[in-house]
């Protein structure tokens, strides 16, 4: 089994749902799983805020985290967020721009038209969510959705491709429960050994 390492995450969160992503990049979804009633992504009408989306990763490392957040995401808070094994061992780090409100979680990634190979999105709930779902509506390109506890611990990691031919991802769902999401782009996770069990570490400021 593929080993996956937990990001530390120190923060608040908010209710959750079903997200998704945009065509454009990608998106979560709202608090109001399968009600449209959340503060989601892009395509996504659950009660989950939101995913977001990555580049294609085919290529990482076109674009440097220090360009990241850009264009509508230049005046988001951002936290860096380092992964790290059951042992404590350092497996990445990305610098992650702070989905914290409705608004932020709904559009999710859905305006990005790239992700830095060090950059992602982390979705930040008031409290830990059940039945959290992830879509990919609309998406040109694949992202890694990990869901992390209230504990900063990993629970479940999903490789999101992008949708096929004549696919809009609406049916690509992704579940998963946790307090926070945190989206990099495809692959990602295995590209530095990351697996359920390891733990998520990066500071949230009021």
């Amino acid at each position: 089994m593929r080993r996956r390492t937990l990001l530390t995450a120190v923060g608040t969160a908010s209710l959750g749902g079903i997200t998704g992503c945009s065509r454009r990049g990608p998106v979560a979804s709202g608090d109001n799983a399968d009600d449209d009633a959340g503060d989601g992504a892009t395509g996504a009408n659950d009660a989950g805020d939101g995913a977001t989306g990555a580049d294609d990763a085919d290529d990482p490392g076109d674009v440097s985290a220090g360009d990241w957040p850009s264009g509508p995401y230049a005046d988001y808070e951002t936290t860096e967020v380092e992964v790290r094994s059951a042992d404590g061992d350092a497996l990445g780090a990305v610098r992650a721009a702070i989905a914290d409100t409705g608004g932020k979680r709904r559009l999710g990634l859905s305006d990005a038209e790239s992700l830095p190979e060090d950059a992602g999105m982390l979705f930040v709930y008031d409290a830990p969510q059940e039945n959290l779902r992830f879509i990919m509506p609309n998406m040109d390109f694949g992202i890694d959705i990990v869901y992390v506890d209230d504990d900063r611990k990993i629970t479940r990691i999903h490789n999101a491709p992008e949708p096929g031919p004549n696919e809009d991802g609406s049916e690509q769902r992704y579940p998963g429960s946790g307090q926070y999401v945190l989206e990099v782009p495809y692959e990602w996770t295995d590209r530095h050994g990351v697996e359920v069990g390891d733990s998520l570490a990066f500071e949230l400021f009021v």
